[in-house]
């Protein structure tokens, strides 16, 4: 059943939306209500995702050297670089490159696992490289913030309700699924009572989704514009994520498996991570939680480009 739904989880999502939208503008009410559920579901989400990720196994993801700097490179230098020109050359609001930038600087730790073993990479190397990754990105992701964004988001960050969000809806449910870890690995039964934790993840992002697009599809009416502006950035990234780990996955002379997983983890981005930071922006701000949920859909649809492009053109089997 999990196999079944996370392959069709981008169709799942887009009902979800075609639904959210319309019960948001016939039942205003309703999708006020709604909303009241939203925080607990993500604590949830984020709970049943991180339980996906071998937490224990931070120390030995970095054995296969080569692999992960060439990872930490990609995520973490030459995308913020990227970045970097894309800022330059767009003119985007505060709050529309506050949403692009909390998306695309951090990398995927959940489905990106799954597209890499569609996608013909190495499945345990992602399995790996994943707590690697989420440790990584909460460490450099402020900084990045504060280098992109300057003083204003300094001040933002500072905030109670966001703080309050970072720890309730991030550092908590990352503790328990690392505490649920530990005793799993101690207890033989308590791990086979949280194994069916995996199927959950995409039904509980499917409702999330819902309600985020019944509740903000009032607040629309002016987006459409920066969306289609967003919508270039997104198949932009894209297309760079693959090309990036091709490149770099000949300068650290890596087999073809691993360089698949590289570009997955370059083109996939950990959008419902950051959600919740976004959902704590004033409301002037607000902005960024369209553009966070637009790209979660535009890079959904891009894993369905990217699971016939890149084992069968950018990194095909060698002869």
């Amino acid at each position: 059943m999990r196999k079944q739904l996370e392959k069709h989880q981008c169709w799942l999502y887009l009902v979800c939306i075609g639904l959210g939208l319309p019960a948001g503008i016939l039942m205003p009410a309703l999708a006020q209500a709604f909303e009241q559920l939203l925080w607990p579901l993500l604590g949830l989400l984020l709970y049943t995702t991180f339980t996906q990720i071998p937490l224990l196994g931070v120390a030995r993801s970095v054995t296969d050297g080569r692999f992960m700097a060439a990872l930490l490179v990609g995520n973490f230098i030459a995308i913020p670089a990227f970045l970097a020109l894309c800022v330059l050359w767009l003119p985007l609001s505060p709050a529309v490159l506050a949403g692009v930038l909390l998306v695309l600087l951090v990398p995927c730790t959940d489905w990106f696992i799954s597209f890499t073993h569609l996608g013909k990479g190495n499945a345990s190397q992602a399995v790996a490289a994943a707590p690697l990754l989420l440790l990584v990105q909460m460490l450099t992701l402020p900084l990045y913030l504060w280098l992109f964004l300057g003083a204003e988001w300094f001040q933002l960050t500072l905030s109670a309700s966001l703080l309050s969000a970072f720890a309730g809806l991030i550092l908590l449910p990352l503790a328990l699924a690392w505490l649920t870890e530990y005793a799993g690995a101690r207890q033989p039964r308590i791990k086979e009572i949280t194994h069916p934790l995996g199927i959950l993840p995409v039904p509980l992002l499917a409702l999330v989704v819902f309600i985020i697009a019944a509740s903000q599809v009032n607040s629309l009416s002016g987006l459409y514009q920066v969306m289609a502006q967003v919508v270039l950035i997104f198949v932009g990234f894209l297309v760079f994520a693959g090309w990036l780990g091709r490149v770099l996955s000949k300068l650290f002379k890596l087999p073809v498996a691993s360089a698949r997983t590289l570009a997955f983890s370059f083109g996939t981005r950990n959008s419902f991570v950051m959600l919740p930071i976004a959902l704590t922006l004033p409301e002037a701000w607000q902005a960024a939680v369209v553009v966070i949920v637009f790209q979660s859909l535009v890079e959904l649809f891009g894993m369905i480009v990217y699971l016939r492009w890149v084992p069968g053109t950018l990194l095909p089997d060698r002869a």
